[in-house]
Formats: C-alpha cells, structure tokens, sequence
C-alpha cells in the first residue's frame, strides 16, 4: 500500500526495533555512567535509552505527510497510524522477549510522552521531551533505601524494574490515554 511504503515509511520500524535489539546485545549490561543531583555518578544501562532509537523512527514516520490528500481520504488516515503503532507495540513486545521486557514497557511511556508533545508542539520537541525524561529519571530518580542499594523513586516509572505491575499498568495507561488525547486533528493541520 502506498501509504505504508511511500508516504509514512513505516517499514522504518522494523529495521529500528533490529537496531535495537542489536544495540541491546551488543551492550548487553554495559552501563554508562550518569551523574546524580546529589554528586557522584551512577550507572545506566545502554538499553534504558534504546527505546529512543523506534520513538524516533515512528516520530519520523507520522511526520511524513500529504495533507490535502489525507484531509480528503476515505479511510481515515489517523486509523491506519494508530493501526502501525499497535503493530509497532507488537513487534517491540516480540523483541522484549530476547531484549528484556523493560525495553518495551519504557517505549510505551516514551511513546505515549512523544504523541502527546508531538500533538501540541512538533517531532522535535516530542524526541527532546522523552530524551528529559530518561535524563531527569536516571539523574534525580534514584533513592537508597535502608540497606544502601539503590531504587526508583515511585515517580521514575522507567527505572522500576521489568516485573513491576504497577508500572506496565501505568504504561498501559499512559499509552491509551495519549492514543486518545491525539486522535482529534491538530489545529490548523490537515490529517495531522
């Protein structure tokens, strides 16, 4: 179809969630170090900021457009993107399996930060939004607890680790929620 191979390239995403799998094989528990708000440094795993590599792709993907044409379609276009999102979750739900299931619940958050911020300012703001998060996260997001290891703030969900029901429910959540707060046209954009 023409929509999916030449105006959204959506097969862009298959080849960013193998970048990030290679990615995460590659670093495997490689940590790079993160400086934290009260001095030091502490260390994150390559993989918490590899769902950026598929958030950025899809960002790429919605971007591209034909206006007129989408404004007048029959079928309406914003279906057939929700549509290659949930295939996109699919996929990257797949990937998890050998990644580690936290990749794919932290790209739920990310993407769900990216089309709400997408939604109201642009692309660009929408990476820079969900490159903040990981950030103010992994800097400010940790706490020692009584016996002196480290843990998630209960705010810093994608810290939490991969098992933690909670926070796939929150993921969950936030995911819905912005699929629904961005499926009404943005203002003065046609089929955006």
């Amino acid at each position: 179809m023409i929509y999916f191979r030449v105006v959204r390239r959506w097969w862009a995403v298959p080849l960013a969630v193998g970048l990030l799998c290679a990615l995460c094989w590659a670093a495997g528990g490689t940590e790079v170090p993160v400086p934290t708000l009260l001095g030091g440094m502490a260390g994150t795993r390559v993989a918490y900021f590899a769902p950026l590599i598929v958030v950025v792709t899809v960002l790429y993907c919605l971007e591209r457009r034909v206006g007129a044409a989408e404004g007048t379609a029959v079928v309406p276009v914003r279906r057939l993107d929700h549509g290659a999102l949930l295939a996109t979750l699919v996929l990257v739900h797949l990937a998890g399996l050998a990644v580690g299931m936290d990749v794919p619940r932290n790209l739920m958050m990310l993407l769900a930060l990216a089309l709400v911020v997408r939604h109201y300012a642009n692309e660009a703001a929408a990476g820079g939004a969900c490159l903040a998060l990981l950030l103010t996260t992994a800097v400010i997001g940790r706490v020692h607890d009584g016996t002196g290891y480290a843990s998630a703030r209960w705010w810093a969900l994608p810290l939490h680790p991969a098992g933690s029901v909670a926070t796939w429910l929150a993921a969950l959540l936030l995911l819905s929620g912005a699929l629904l707060a961005t499926g009404r046209p943005r203002h003065g954009v046609p089929g955006g």
